[in-house]
């Protein structure tokens, strides 16, 4: 491998994980702007796995819109991300496709005060566009909960 392919490949993990980081922020500010920004015109998010719905991230904007305002304090930590490029036909280390994985600790705090957290892993897949890495799809497997 190359020096050049290997600078190619940090600078394509940093921005991948400026993508996730901004995943995280916009869920957290509530800003649904910068949440539809982060997908691709067919980009779907997939939140059955902790009790949502699953559609388009428009569709699914709307519905994190409506629903987030029960839980006024949110904090996603996201960690321990693994990203595997491929090509859309192939399987090589660079490529414009990637998915990421990554651990997620999400502790909110309920209108009424009281405490809630809840972890699990997201599965995200990303497509590299001549605007950057955007993401193709995330999907939330949520593993526990304590309120």
């Amino acid at each position: 491998m190359t020096q050049r392919v290997d600078l190619a490949t940090v600078m394509d993990r940093l921005a991948l994980d400026d993508l996730i980081t901004g995943y995280a922020t916009a869920v957290d500010d509530g800003d649904w702007t910068a949440y539809r920004a982060l997908f691709t015109p067919d980009g779907r998010a997939d939140y059955r796995g902790s009790g949502g719905i699953e559609g388009s991230a428009a569709e699914v904007v709307e519905w994190l819109a409506s629903t987030m305002p029960l839980f006024p304090v949110r904090q996603h930590l996201i960690v321990n991300r693994r990203v595997l490029f491929r090509e859309p036909g192939g399987y090589p280390l660079t490529g414009d496709l990637a998915d990421i994985g990554a651990d997620y600790v999400n502790p909110m705090r309920f209108a009424s005060g009281e405490d809630f957290v809840c972890g699990g892993r997201y599965a995200f897949a990303a497509r590299r566009t001549a605007d950057g890495w955007r993401l193709r799809s995330v999907a939330v497997d949520e593993r526990w909960r304590r309120a």
